[in-house]
């Protein structure tokens, strides 16, 4: 995992800063390319391959520049598809500078990857900024007079970009509506994101984006589920991301999803290296949050994992606040961002340097509460899927009038993914593109970057999530409201303890509103409870 940082002028002091800015993104190296029009730079953490062959910006055979960031996971099956690619480093920003300079755009149809990327087209002076399937890899843009600024991280262009620190209404009122500004904006003015699965083409000379490219994972409903299929499949995902020559450790929540992922990962590499959230003080309101700490724990006796139980404080989420906000970057609708940067922090503290997390087994199982609630609902068309989706929160702070957002959505989101005769999986293909990017890939790019950890996502590869949005969503949830997640339950009932299948679903969250109501935990711990 890396930094990708680039200008469609000649303006190598401007980008070497912007790499120093975030240079947490990539401890193996750093560089800077440039001619009289374009200048790339690239923050290197080697994941694949020996940083000595790996270095970035990378010239492709036809003397193009890639600067990549991401991984490539179905990197050998396209080695063995593609006889005519000579491989002398073993790394995919290889096979992926190969395959654009031979295809063209349709390559990125054919890798089953997380990625943010910048190819620069010498002869048609074009720019291709390109983001994966899920949105896994951000990739921030700006249009300005000089031309196209772009990058992993937005701290690094704020100077560059006017108008830039100004609020931008229509991604706050997003988030306002629904807790994820899922707009093309960001709450920077002026500066934009590529959309999950999205590739745009900018014309150098004109100074103008000239073509888009969505790649959009359907909710087709076809299929049949088969447990055995099912569990080969999860398998083959697990051992598709766990390429690379790092160690890996598990951010194994109690969840059915983080779960399933330790499980499959044990049978490759055994013990596998999880890690769990443990509150201390716990305080029990609505549900126990050491529960999920629990059933890990059970898991993990009983498959004889290497276990950690990361404690959780006010004291340490405290220290980690200022952190956690700037490595954010943007506003998360949130209040347990401090834990999970303290967390991403422990892991790195145990020298792991690639993690797997289960998100995105809830959007594309039928995991959420909320897909049950709609079973009993109509909806006409994909507009009637948009608006409900603009219902997350029950009273929104007004910025703009609901119009204008469900206008926007429906640019940002058309309606590719709408089946009638699944109309609840078509909501959570929605949140696959919308909320899982822009919510819980968002948050594990920036704090695992932050300590130079590349996240990756068995259940948000290209191949499984496909797989999964065959399946219809009433095989996914039955008629009881604890009945969801039903393919993995079924799937696994022999395979992973009752403590795991079994479990009411809960959040990962720590009891903050239970530490500030407490009087001797806010004294103890100095909670302002103000």
């Amino acid at each position: 995992m890396c930094g990708i940082y680039g200008i469609t002028a000649r303006d190598p002091e401007f980008i070497n800063q912007y790499i120093n800015k975030c240079k947490h993104r990539g401890p193996d190296g750093q560089n800077v390319w440039h001619n009289d029009i374009v200048t790339l730079g690239h923050n290197l953490l080697s994941i694949m391959a020996d940083p000595s062959v790996s270095k970035q910006p990378w010239r492709t055979p036809k003397g193009n520049i890639l600067t990549y960031n991401g991984e490539i996971f179905n990197y050998y099956e396209l080695k063995k598809k593609y006889k005519n690619f000579k491989d002398t480093t073993g790394c995919d920003t290889e096979l992926l500078a190969w395959g654009l300079d031979t295809y063209g755009l349709d390559f990125i149809d054919q890798i089953d990857s997380m990625h943010g990327f910048a190819y620069y087209d010498i002869n048609k002076k074009e720019i291709i900024l390109s983001r994966d399937h899920a949105g896994i890899k951000p990739v921030y843009y700006a249009e300005t007079k000089e031309g196209l600024v772009f990058g992993s991280e937005i701290k690094g262009m704020l100077d560059k970009v006017p108008g830039s620190r100004t609020i931008d209404k229509l991604a706050m009122s997003c988030l306002a509506h629904t807790g994820i500004n899922a707009t093309r904006n960001t709450v920077f003015g002026n500066i934009k994101k590529l959309l999950a699965g999205e590739t745009l083409i900018y014309d150098i000379e004109k100074k103008k984006i000239k073509k888009r490219k969505r790649i959009f994972i359907k909710p087709n409903s076809n299929s049949k589920f088969d447990k055995a299929e099912f569990r080969s499949m999860a398998h083959n995902t697990v051992k598709m991301c766990s390429i690379g020559q790092r160690k890996i450790g598990v951010f194994l929540s109690g969840g059915l999803d983080s779960s399933l992922i330790a499980h499959e990962l044990n049978k490759l590499m055994p013990p596998a290296l999880t890690f769990t959230n443990k509150m201390n003080p716990n305080v029990v309101t609505e549900e126990d949050f050491n529960s999920d700490a629990s059933a890990a724990k059970k898991l993990a006796e009983i498959e004889k994992y290497n276990h950690t139980e990361v404690e959780i404080t006010p004291k340490n989420m405290i220290e980690a606040w200022n952190d956690s906000i700037y490595f954010m970057e943007q506003p998360m609708y949130n209040q347990s961002v401090s834990m999970y940067c303290y967390t991403n922090k422990v892991l790195h503290d145990h020298n792991v340097v690639v993690t797997m997390a289960g998100d995105m087994g809830d959007e594309i199982l039928g995991g959420y509460p909320k897909y049950w609630k709609m079973r009993k609902e109509t909806f006409i068309n994909w507009t009637d899927i948009i608006d409900k989706w603009l219902n997350r929160i029950k009273r929104p702070i007004k910025v703009y009038d609901k119009s204008t957002l469900r206008n926007e959505l429906l640019k940002c989101y058309p309606a590719d993914l709408w089946n009638p005769e699944d109309p609840v999986g078509s909501y959570m293909a929605l949140d696959c593109v919308a909320q899982a990017p822009e919510e819980f890939f968002m948050r594990n790019d920036k704090y695992g970057m932050a300590y130079g950890m590349e996240g990756r996502f068995p259940l948000a590869t290209k191949t499984f999530m496909q797989y999964c949005m065959d399946i219809h969503s009433n095989e996914k949830i039955g008629k009881e409201k604890y009945e969801t997640k039903l393919l993995t339950k079924i799937a696994y009932n022999t395979k992973l303890p009752p403590e795991i299948t079994q479990k009411i679903k809960t959040g990962w969250t720590a009891p903050i509103k239970g530490w500030i109501q407490d009087q001797q935990i806010a004294k103890d711990y100095k909670v302002d409870l103000d």
